[in-house]
Order: C-alpha cells, then sequence, then structure tokens
C-alpha cells in the first residue's frame, strides 16, 4: 500500500513543474479530491495507521494523537469514548416525514436566516494498531466577515464533564489541561472558492441534492448514508436557515432508510429525535429538533468489532453536535 507521501502526491492536482505550484487557489476537482482525502471516501480513505477524526478536528489533533500512540508508559491517560445515545423508553417515535412537515411549517417565516460559519463540538476517535483507541473532545467555531475573512477558534472541552480538565497537546506531548483551552485560533484571508461546500447551499430540496452531490459524490448516485456524510460537511460549513433545515429534512425523509426510534438527550442536554441508519460495521445516528426539524447531532457507532484496532461493538467512533 503506498505511504501517506505518496496518497497525498496523488491527491494534489496541480503539476511539480506548475508556474503557480504552492501559492495558486485549489480548483473544483482538488478541493473535492480533499474533501475525499479528508473524510476517508473513495480511493484515499485509508490508511495503515486508521485515524477517524472529523474534519472540524483533523489538522488540530492529529499531532496531538500521534504523540499519544507513541508515548512511554508515562503518558497522560486517554479521555474516555462517549457511551452511545440513548433513546427514552416508552417514547413514540416520529416519522420523518412528519419531521420535514414541522421544518416546513418553521420555515414559514423565513427566520433565521443562512449564515456561512459554524459552532461545533465534536468527539472524534483516533485507532491505531499498536494502543487503544483515544478519543479527544473539541470545540470549534468559525466565524465569517464582511470582508470575505474568517476566524477558526479550536478549544479543547467536554460539555459532558464540565470544569474537568481535557486531553491536549503541549509542547509536542500529550498533557491534560483546563477545560476551555485553546488549541488554535487563527485568521484566513478571503476564500477563492465558488463550489460547495464553499457556495451557498439552496433552500429546494431536489437543488440542494445535487449541491450535496457534488460536494463529495460527484459520479455517483447518493446513498442516505453518502447524503448523511454530506450534510455533516455541510454544517461544518454553514450554520443554516429555517428554509435549509426544512430542504435537509425532506431530503433525508424522501431519501428512505432512516428508520425513527423515539426520544434522545443529545450531548450538550437538548431534546431530539433520532433517526438510525444501519450499515456495514456501524450504525448513524441522527437527531433532530422536534421543534424546528433542524439537524442537532450526528453520531457514528461500530456494530462489529475489530480487535486489531481495539475497536469494540458499541463504541463511538465519531460524533457532531452543531450549535447556532
Amino acid at each position: 500500500m503506498p505511504d501517506e507521501l505518496d496518497l497525498l502526491r496523488g491527491a494534489n492536482p496541480v503539476p511539480a513543474d506548475g508556474p503557480h505550484f504552492g501559492d495558486g487557489p485549489l480548483g473544483h476537482d482538488a478541493e473535492r479530491r480533499l474533501n475525499q482525502l479528508l473524510h476517508g471516501s473513495g480511493p484515499f480513505g485509508r490508511r495503515r495507521t486508521r485515524w477517524m477524526w472529523s474534519l472540524a478536528t483533523v489538522a488540530v489533533v492529529a499531532v496531538t494523537a500521534l504523540a499519544l500512540l507513541l508515548a512511554g508508559p508515562d503518558t497522560v491517560p486517554a479521555v474516555a469514548a462517549p457511551r452511545p445515545l440513548l433513546v427514552q423508553a416508552g417514547s413514540t417515535p416520529v416519522p420523518l416525514a412528519r419531521m420535514a412537515e414541522i421544518a416546513e411549517a418553521a420555515a414559514a417565516d423565513g427566520s433565521p436566516t443562512l449564515r456561512k460559519g459554524t459552532h461545533v463540538q465534536t468527539w472524534s476517535m483516533g485507532m491505531s494498531e499498536d494502543e487503544p483507541p483515544i478519543t479527544l473532545p473539541v470545540e470549534r467555531v468559525v466565524r465569517w466577515r464582511a470582508d470575505a475573512t474568517h476566524t477558526e477558534l479550536v478549544v479543547a472541552t467536554d460539555p459532558r464533564h464540565p470544569g474537568r480538565p481535557v486531553l491536549s497537546e503541549g509542547d509536542g506531548q500529550p498533557r491534560m489541561v483546563e477545560d476551555g483551552h485553546v488549541i488554535s485560533e487563527q485568521t484566513f484571508g478571503p476564500s477563492w472558492s465558488d463550489a460547495p461546500p464553499e457556495s451557498t447551499p439552496p433552500h429546494d430540496p431536489g437543488l440542494l441534492k445535487a449541491y450535496l452531490q457534488e460536494t463529495q459524490y460527484p459520479s455517483t448516485t447518493l446513498t442516505t448514508r453518502e447524503l448523511l456524510d454530506a450534510v455533516r460537511v455541510l454544517l461544518d460549513h454553514w450554520t443554516l436557515g429555517a428554509p435549509e433545515d426544512a430542504a435537509v429534512a425532506r431530503l433525508l425523509a424522501d431519501a428512505g432508510g432512516l428508520r425513527p426510534v423515539g426520544r434522545v438527550t443529545d450531548r450538550l442536554g437538548r431534546p431530539g429525535q433520532a433517526y438510525v441508519h444501519d450499515g456495514q460495521g456501524s450504525r448513524k445516528m441522527l437527531i433532530m429538533d422536534p421543534a424546528t426539524g433542524a439537524v442537532l447531532g450526528l453520531e457514528d457507532t461500530a456494530t462489529s468489532a475489530e480487535p486489531e484496532w481495539g475497536l469494540k461493538v458499541g463504541d463511538v467512533m465519531d460524533y457532531s453536535a452543531w450549535m447556532r
């Protein structure tokens, strides 16, 4: 299998002797391939060391995780993975088609409106053949300005345990830091891209489906599982308005394959309705706001064990909770 450098070279569409090598904007195809590389889809998705970081945290926590896996016996213990969300016993499942109707009614006055940027809490698992899996909880806030520049703040925090120390990096070594420790704070110049997910998402379900397909899977018809992955990418770039929430809800309802299972309380303490999609090796749970139909969270849980990676049935491999 090719090493990491070979995979990155394969994902780079700019020739080595190109006149703008190193400082030119990525084209549409390059952005799609980079998305595939980061999300684990397509030919660049598997590694010998199998990292399963969310897009929001991959660049920030990779060094931390690697240092943790390679450190000696005195390493700080890894943060425990969250347990899968539990459906409230006796709760009544709400069909996804009904949730789409709720979202459409909530969007009647057009507010709230779409905003570029995101506020998301993630728990992402990294796995290695040599060490037990580790999970790092991270909160990320991205805000765009009128001049098309934007800031990104990444903080080590776990709202399940407010005030408790959080695993982070320090001087190249993992260490426990205080809740709310700033991992990075950056400002970026104007974006060069006019392709999804940077371009404005439509609020018509049909047009939104085409938009999401172009985001990650331009050459195939979206399965429900791929559609959920594409919605995750969308929400990592945009805070949706009520019309876009309604379009997402209708699109997911029409896609089929999402089974309503009842009420849950998400990891931020918010009430939600849960919808499950069972796939090979994992189960995806979509959590939606019962009052507005907006997507609150997405959980990916292992349904089969992989002992060589230390992965057990029921381990939460990835979880995202989006806020306004």
